[in-house]
């Protein structure tokens, strides 16, 4: 429950490592058909500190309450920003990571007996624009994609994400978490049951820890891809609860 009385809150949501906002498109199409405002914001991918610095921008110049959803990657920024962003009302993790303060991705990762995606991974090096200055950055080996991320979908679906898959900065799994918004916000979880990205073993004790409302979904890493209408259900859910009825 909010002050933002009877307003239906802006719901966005932010993608995670190796994608794009396009991976949202069923569930933005779903969400638009019952009258909800979608911001799907483009996350910049170059280290957790700088990610959740831009989408706290994005969240503060959004008039009225805002819905926090992210997936994978983004679930660890929405569980940041929002604690800069007195609009965000409620977190809706999405086969998403909801670390604790103190915490860094890679090393929670490290400890899933599901995932595979350390395996899949493939350094690479780009310039950070300081005197010449380069970071490390991952992506997945195109061949190893389809088992690693998205299993459950089509194999052109997948050769396609895998060709236009976008490169994460090593600083996103190296960078601390802070405190949680978990902890004085509502949320809600999607748990795909066949992750091998994230891990169905840690994404599911993160959210038990969060306190949120869970869903299992049998799927793979990019359920809101392979089954959108599950995860518009329960962002419907969320978005429906934030929403203090004058009584």
């Amino acid at each position: 429950m909010t002050e933002h009385a009877d307003v239906k809150p802006t719901i966005v949501l932010v993608h995670g490592a190796f994608a794009d906002a396009s991976s949202w498109n069923g569930v933005i199409a779903r969400l638009q058909q019952q009258n909800y405002t979608v911001v799907a914001p483009a996350n910049p991918l170059r280290g957790l500190v700088v990610d959740t610095a831009y989408l706290a921008s994005v969240i503060n110049q959004i008039d009225g309450p805002v819905l926090l959803v992210g997936h994978s990657y983004g679930g660890a920024l929405i569980t940041n920003a929002a604690t800069n962003t007195p609009n965000a009302v409620g977190l809706v993790y999405v086969a998403a990571f909801a670390p604790d303060a103190g915490e860094r991705l890679g090393e929670v990762e490290a400890g899933s007996k599901d995932s595979v995606l350390n395996t899949a991974l493939v350094q690479r090096h780009y310039p950070t624009g300081l005197d010449g200055e380069t970071a490390i950055e991952f992506q997945i080996d195109p061949a190893l994609f389809r088992d690693a991320f998205a299993a459950d979908l089509p194999a052109e679906g997948t050769a396609l994400a895998a060709a236009t898959q976008r490169p994460v900065a090593a600083a996103a799994f190296s960078d601390a978490s802070g405190p949680p918004a978990w902890k004085r916000l509502p949320s809600w979880a999607v748990v795909a049951t066949g992750d091998k990205g994230a891990g169905t073993d840690v994404i599911r004790s993160m959210a038990r820890r969060a306190g949120a409302d869970i869903v299992e979904v049998d799927g793979s890493h990019v359920i809101m891809v392979s089954q959108p209408q599950a995860v518009t259900d329960l962002i419907l859910k969320a978005a429906q609860a934030v929403v203090e009825v004058p009584g």
